[in-house]
This record gives structure tokens, C-alpha cells and sequence, in this order.
């Protein structure tokens, strides 16, 4: 299916095939980065690695930065984004302790 602009989409359906479209690519992207997520936790050694507050703010201004390049609301970008890296960092200690856990006995 040939990529639609949306000023090409004259019906909701339209619209909604091409949300849907995106919506694939999103969930490959996350995917993907998911897999440097795991090899990030791999790395690190303590649970308290896995959060950086100054990595998470800069992050963050680029994040916010770019939105607004691209005409996206910058609090919607922002809060996406601070909703993945809280669920990360989650992730990432789950990850580190699991190992440490595993590696004492």
C-alpha cells in the first residue's frame, strides 16, 4: 500500500489505514530499540545505573526540541517519551537485580 499524505486521505477510512500504517513502523521502531535497551542492562552492573537524571533531562530538551521542529505538541513528546524511559529504567533494574540475584548464589 502506497504511502498517503493527509491532505490525500478524503475518507476516514483513508486516515485510518494510514494511522495504521504508521502504527506498524512505531512498533517496529520500539522494537528495535527495545533490543538496546536489554543490551544497556546487560552492561550495566547496579540498579542504580539504570536511572540518570541528567541523561533522562537531556534527553528530554532533545526530544522537546525536535517536536517542535516537527509541528508535535512538545508536552505530548515529552510525556511519551518520560512514560518509555520510566517504564525503561524499570525494566532495565528488573533486569540488573534478576542478574546480581543470580550471580550471588
Amino acid at each position: 500500500m502506497a504511502k498517503k499524505l493527509p491532505n490525500q486521505c478524503h475518507t476516514k477510512e483513508e486516515v485510518r489505514e494510514e494511522i495504521d500504517r504508521i502504527d506498524r513502523s512505531l512498533i517496529e521502531l520500539f522494537a528495535e530499540r527495545h533490543k538496546y535497551v536489554v543490551r544497556m542492562a546487560e552492561l550495566k552492573v547496579d540498579p542504580h545505573e539504570a536511572f540518570v537524571p541528567e541523561r533522562i533531562e537531556a534527553i528530554i530538551k532533545k526530544v522537546r526540541a525536535r517536536a517542535l521542529e516537527l509541528g508535535l505538541d512538545e508536552d505530548q513528546a515529552e510525556m511519551t517519551w518520560r512514560n518509555l524511559i520510566k517504564w525503561n529504567i524499570n525494566f532495565e533494574k528488573g533486569i540488573i537485580a534478576a542478574r546480581n540475584i543470580k550471580n550471588s548464589k
